[in-house]
């Protein structure tokens, strides 16, 4: 009998620390690339769910699918019912500041949105959940020691991904400085919240709303290395 309707995975077959992408190709090359000792432990709905080691240290690699709700789902029965504490969206966003570069790295520090799935779920009604700092503190740092471009601030997530004002309808929460938009950070961050648990979103910027330019999916496998490579260093335990 499976512990939630949406995984297959028994008790103890994650880790403590999870990295979450949205797309579960992307989860299996993580895990391939990246871990050793590796064995596939969910595959319901496509979610593909992977456990290994990163330098000894266990880790495992879930896919969220696309969005709050999906992610919602996955995060609340991954600290809830499989013992996981530490949560890292390692996902793809848009660009809302000009001078935020394509192929670069966000880390949100916090995430704004114009999804209701907040007041839905816990009774919030403008919640702001942040970052957990460690997590923040130690990417920006891992990420100037090993060079990426990267930028740390404020982001928005949104529930529409197709909108007939693509950048207009962003135009207050980049009043006030928000780097870019992805769709689950701030739902990530709320469930984090809620279970006591520590997350962090770093996403890499595969279009700009600002300039028009866009990344090819052809090429985004590979673009990813920067952004796998950086959460794995945070997940790791420091000395």
């Amino acid at each position: 009998m499976h512990l939630t309707p949406h995984n297959e995975a028994k008790r103890d077959d994650y880790a403590e620390t999870v990295l979450l992408p949205g797309d579960p190709q992307r989860a299996e090359w993580m895990a391939e690339k990246y871990l050793t000792d590796v064995r596939c432990v969910n595959r319901i709905r496509g979610a593909l769910a992977f456990t290994g080691r990163y330098r000894g240290f266990p880790v495992s690699v879930h896919a969220t699918g696309i969005g709050a709700p999906s992610l919602s789902i996955y995060a609340h029965e991954l600290l809830d019912v499989y013992g996981a504490r530490t949560l890292i969206r390692v996902g793809t966003c848009g660009a809302l500041a000009e001078h935020v570069k394509l192929r670069s790295l966000v880390i949100s520090q916090s995430a704004s949105t114009d999804s209701h799935i907040n007041r839905q779920l816990f009774g919030l009604y403008d919640y702001a959940p942040s970052a957990s700092f460690d997590l923040l503190q130690r990417a920006a740092q891992k990420a100037a020691e090993l060079g990426i471009v990267h930028y740390v601030g404020q982001t928005a997530s949104s529930d529409v991904f197709y909108h007939p004002d693509t950048l207009g309808r962003f135009a207050g929460v980049r009043a006030y400085g928000a780097l870019a938009v992805d769709m689950e950070t701030n739902a990530l961050y709320t469930v984090a919240a809620r279970f006591g648990a520590s997350a962090l979103s770093i996403c890499t910027v595969v279009d700009s709303l600002v300039t028009g330019e866009d990344t090819s999916p052809d090429e985004r496998q590979e673009l990813f290395s920067d952004m796998a490579q950086l959460a794995l260093e945070v997940a790791y335990p420091s000395a």
